[in-house]
């Protein structure tokens, strides 16, 4: 990129300061899914990262193009705007832009909402210092204040109804692997058969920044993996049902039988579908389309808080968490239902006194 002073005569004939114009390294692509492309490889996004980037930037590019981000059912199958990347220039964009991200944060939790808004400001900002555009339609927009987490570890009891669940072998394994792992969903998701080290119960993930992390699991997992792998080498560990449609990345499509990777939203939606009786085990199964299910994040949560209500050390705990700050540790350190049940239980006196 180079920037070329621009002296432009004012009022008056009065000559203004010097501005400057950036001028492009290379020519814009043609398209704005171009341009994410360019920047997910050209910025050097960590691979693991990349997918939920690019799902993110699709979401945005509806709205880049002045149109509502389609959600839930509507999604799936939907197929992006095709525009220009130099129209996010367009002068009227930042208006309608910001009643566009306004709508949607009424329809997301506040979490996706920011995680959206910062992938996007990264994207533009790239696409400026390449010269390709200039202005930045997000500014004006805030990010959205988020609730304190109030994610509750689900009860011991809770997690062996989910392994008596009648499901498929990808999810057993999948929520398998959650709960041994205590990893992301969306980094389990990004494994590909190629990263796996059975004989080790674990395997390998590139984390934000490029640095080599680890996913351990535990012979429930062991058991499933071989099964769930059967004879493929190489692609995504999770794979959906049906074959990749066209212009699915080659990232995540399997070579050996062509069906692309199970996204976080496909698999969210699973998991959410069959645990809503787990979740309100008073209701009845007529009622079973007006009730929420659990979240995937349930899995992480409750294992990090059944680990830290079983003694594990702090160290520990930041390891399997891969959390960098101790005081990131705390949403763990509110005792289950079953570890307060044990807890009033060994100190009852008239328990002591039978003992």
């Amino acid at each position: 990129m180079t920037i070329e002073p621009v002296t432009e005569p004012g009022a008056g004939g009065v000559l203004r300061l010097p501005r400057v114009r950036v001028v492009p390294l290379s020519a814009p692509p043609a398209t704005y899914t171009a341009a994410v492309e360019r920047y997910l490889t050209g910025a050097g996004i960590a691979k693991s990262s990349a997918r939920i980037y690019r799902i993110s930037l699709t979401t945005w590019g509806w709205m880049l193009a002045g149109e509502p981000a389609p959600t839930g059912p509507a999604r799936r199958g939907a197929k992006p705007p095709v525009f220009p990347v130099v129209a996010i220039d367009g002068p009227a964009l930042p208006e309608v832009l910001a009643e566009l991200a306004a709508a949607r944060a009424d329809e997301m939790d506040a979490d996706t909402v920011n995680r959206e808004l910062s992938i996007a400001r990264k994207a533009i900002g790239w696409w400026q210092r390449q010269g390709w555009i200039e202005h930045d339609p997000t500014i004006g927009i805030e990010r959205r204040p988020a609730p304190p987490d109030r994610t509750k570890a689900l009860a011991e009891n809770q997690i062996a109804a989910l392994w008596r669940l009648d499901v498929g072998l990808r999810e057993r394994t999948f929520w398998k692997l959650l709960y041994e792992s205590a990893a992301r969903a969306d980094e389990v998701l990004c494994l590909n058969v190629e990263d796996l080290y059975p004989q080790d119960k674990r395997g390998r993930t590139t984390a934000k920044g490029g640095a080599t992390e680890w996913i351990h699991w535990q012979s429930g997992t062991a058991q499933l993996l071989p099964r769930l792998i059967a004879r493929r080498t190489r692609g995504p560990l999770f794979l959906t049902d049906r074959k990749a449609p066209a212009g699915t990345p080659t990232l995540d499509v399997c070579p050996e039988t062509g069906r692309a990777r199970l996204s976080y939203r496909r698999a969210e939606e699973i998991f959410e579908e069959n645990t809503r009786l787990l979740a309100n085990p008073l209701a009845s199964p007529e009622d079973i389309e007006d009730l929420d299910g659990w979240t995937l994040h349930r899995l992480r949560h409750s294992a990090l808080t059944h680990d830290a209500e079983g003694g594990t050390s702090t160290p520990m705990l930041l390891a399997r968490s891969r959390h960098a700050s101790v005081r990131s540790l705390e949403r763990y350190a509110r005792p289950g239902v079953d570890a307060v049940a044990r807890h009033v239980a060994e100190r009852d006196p008239a328990a002591r006194r039978r003992g």
